[in-house]
């Protein structure tokens, strides 16, 4: 019994470890896409799901890896906050602040930030100080837009999807003619990135055009399974969701699903660090 209750502790006192650990560090990953229409090389970096952490003083460790980096351009693909009554919206702003002064910002919306357009009657003037806020930093969401940038031969698109997509349990059915009625239809002389928080709705996303898409909301699945490699549990509360973390890949689009870089409900990450994406862009003659 004494055995047993050491290898218990032991096990306990590990597990404990890996959780702290894990909650407190995020790792760079890359992925590379190489298409005819991308008319010059450059590099973006993908921040999604931040929820207000900070990675030491000011987030300098998160803002000192994505100097690192070299970007040329910063894509957002949501939840850069947490939509919470009362909330400081600052770790965001500053973080953004920090951004503008050496690169362009796009901006899409994940559910936190469209919440707080939504509920004004719990979350009071928290969309319109946030959105001034932007403005002022020079930032406008792309909500169901896009930014053209023409020397890069890429179309930037953000989706702002209505919040029943985000229900609990189950993935409801998205109409063939939803995507376009919000956006339009995807160009197809020039290479289309979708800034697209929700993973869940990727052959959506694919057959609306999106040569590329990035995606965040679920964290990782919170926890992963050791070895299989596996998300434990999504936002919507589905065990073992489909898509979790990592490259995806539909027809001719690629998904590329960030684990996020904070947490909020769940507070904690299980085998499963914060992830600063690097994406890079290159013509096939490169």
């Amino acid at each position: 019994m004494d055995v047993l209750i050491t290898i218990a502790g032991i096990g306990a006192a590990a597990l404990l470890w890996v959780i702290l650990y894990d909650s407190n560090r995020f790792v760079v990953k890359t992925h590379t896409v190489t298409d005819g229409r991308i008319r010059r090389d450059c590099r973006a970096v993908v921040l999604s799901d931040l929820h207000n952490k900070r990675y030491g003083k000011n987030n300098q460790a998160l803002l000192a890896a994505i100097r690192r980096q070299q970007p040329d351009f910063v894509l957002v693909a949501g939840d850069l906050l947490t939509a919470k009554r009362n909330a400081s919206m600052e770790t965001a702003l500053a973080l953004l602040k920090e951004l503008v002064k050496d690169y362009p910002v796009y901006y899409g919306n994940g559910n936190h930030e469209h919440r707080l357009r939504l509920y004004p009657e719990t979350y009071g003037d928290m969309a319109d100080r946030y959105g001034q806020a932007l403005k002022e930093l020079g930032i406008e969401p792309l909500v169901n837009g896009h930014a053209e940038l023409p020397e890069y031969g890429l179309s930037i698109y953000g989706a702002q999807i209505h919040e029943r997509f985000y229900k609990h349990f189950r993935i409801l059915e998205m109409a063939a003619d939803y995507l376009p009625g919000l956006m339009g239809q995807a160009p197809r002389d020039r290479y289309t990135v979708l800034l697209a928080h929700n993973p869940d709705f990727f052959p959506q996303y694919a057959a609306w055009g999106a040569d590329l898409v990035l995606s965040g909301h679920v964290h990782g699945g919170v926890a992963r399974v050791p070895f299989l490699g596996r998300g434990v549990l999504s936002p919507a509360l589905r065990l073992f969701p489909k898509y979790d973390g990592g490259i995806f890949t539909h027809g001719d689009s690629v998904m590329v699903l960030s684990r996020g870089l904070g947490s909020h409900t769940i507070p904690i990450r299980v085998f499963n660090p914060a992830e600063l994406w690097v994406v890079d862009f290159k013509g096939e003659g490169a």
